[in-house]
């Protein structure tokens, strides 16, 4: 019994992931307006894309920004790598819980308000 927890526990960590990433939950962004952004910086170097995400206009860019530096300090700090030599690997958004309000219509009906979430995570990579 003993010798199969050892070896669930080995196999865990070999699937662990040896790739420097970051997440963010439960931001107060649509997924699919965050989505416009992300396919911008898919596949570019570190400092290309925050470069990109700088000075794109739109409510998701600081939240990606601020999330890729996380993962640029985890790769530097946890698994010395060089800051360089990064490049945006996987970066996606999920859509999570959502938030629903009701608004006051006509003829006393009321009408439902959906207030979405989502979930960004980012994996970076060396070239």
């Amino acid at each position: 019994m003993a010798s199969n927890t050892r070896n669930k526990g080995e196999r865990h960590d070999s699937r662990d992931e040896k790739r420097p990433h970051a997440h963010v939950r439960h931001v107060r962004i649509s997924s699919r307006k965050a989505k416009l952004v992300i396919d911008q910086v898919r596949g570019k170097g570190l400092n290309e894309a925050l470069a990109i995400l700088r000075l794109t206009p739109h409510a998701a860019s600081p939240v990606l920004y601020k999330l890729l530096e996380s993962a640029a300090a985890n790769a530097v700090n946890n698994l010395e790598m060089d800051r360089d030599s990064l490049y945006v690997a996987e970066i996606c958004a999920n859509p999570g819980p959502t938030l629903k309000r009701f608004r006051p219509k006509a003829r006393g009906s009321a009408s439902q308000i959906l207030k979405r979430t989502s979930h960004f995570s980012v994996v970076l990579d060396k070239r």
